[in-house]
């Protein structure tokens, strides 16, 4: 368990300038609200990847407060558990990659490729941080880096449907390549019919933190990135999920046991109600001026 200090500050990874990367893995289990023995076992593994969904946001807020993301670990730690912010892929998994490291998991960094939903098309390489959690020879997907994915880690050894408590998700191999899918309810000449929606594809080739540098800079800048384009802030809630875009506050509510049915409302905010709202829904308090944005993105120019 992770009550033994030495452990909890073991070194993992390569050296930071400032000396030995380390992590108080107690501090950051009680940013997410879990207590009590952590075990490296797959009851811990499934606890603390939905308690981060729903205390962590999802969020990139530092974009639109004229500042950028940095992905050093130290900075991570020190802007989602000490700061109590949230982040996007790069810093969510980025930082909760290194506490399962922390905690003995057999971490695996992996590269996805997110599928734009209005185009069709996929993303560069790198363009989405995931990771590969092997237990007693067992794979899991882990990724509370997504915004509205999966709510505990998807098994790797099936590609049947995983039912969760938002949603039905599988994991589709097509050779080297993983889609990683969400059924959805459409209607189809007026009848409802069920179909899987792909989110993203990848593979299992070992990646490494600094690849994804250049994407993440890309998502701070490219006016073809939703993160440029649209000020974010999103948390799972136990029966939906609660938004910020832009200046409007997108609250969804489930209504079935599956999570496939599900009712949105959608109310526009001042800058004022955006700053209380943050405080007394995300727990976030900015320290400077936030400019909210939601504007059309422009498609990429090359297809993936």
């Amino acid at each position: 368990m992770c009550t033994d200090s030495e452990m909890c500050r073991k070194e993992s990874g390569p050296h930071h300038p400032q000396g030995p990367l380390t992590m108080d893995v107690q501090k950051y289990l009680a940013r997410i609200g879990c207590s009590g023995p952590c075990p490296p076992t797959l009851e811990t593994l499934r606890y603390i990847h939905l308690n981060h969904l729903m205390t962590v946001p999802f969020e990139n807020l530092t974009i639109h407060t004229g500042e950028r993301v940095k992905l050093e670990l130290p900075l991570l730690y020190e802007k989602i558990v000490v700061k109590r912010r949230g982040g996007f892929c790069y810093e969510n998994n980025g930082l909760f990659s290194w506490l399962l490291s922390q905690m003995g998991f057999d971490v695996t960094i992996l590269s996805a490729q997110v599928r734009n939903r209005f185009t069709g098309a996929y993303g560069p390489p790198f363009d989405h941080f995931i990771m590969m959690v092997k237990l007693d020879e067992h794979r899991w997907l882990c990724d509370i880096g997504f915004g509205s994915g999966f709510q505990l880690p998807l098994s790797l050894e099936t590609d049947g449907p995983q039912v969760q408590s938002h949603g039905a998700y599988r994991l589709r191999s097509q050779g080297d390549l993983i889609f990683m899918e969400m059924k959805f309810e459409a209607e189809v000449s007026g009848i409802g019919e069920e179909t899987w929606t792909e989110l993203y594809k990848f593979t299992l080739e070992p990646r490494k933190r600094d690849d994804f540098r250049t994407m993440c800079d890309y998502h701070q800048s490219s006016a073809s990135s939703i993160f440029f384009c649209k000020s974010l802030c999103s948390l799972l809630l136990p029966t939906g999920r609660i938004t910020i875009m832009g200046r409007r506050l997108i609250i969804t509510s489930l209504s079935s046991v599956d999570g496939q049915q599900a009712t949105k409302t959608t109310t526009d905010l001042s800058d004022e109600e955006i700053t209380e709202i943050l405080k007394e829904k995300f727990g976030i308090v900015l320290y400077s001026p936030l400019t909210p944005k939601d504007v059309e993105i422009v498609p990429p120019p090359v297809t993936y």
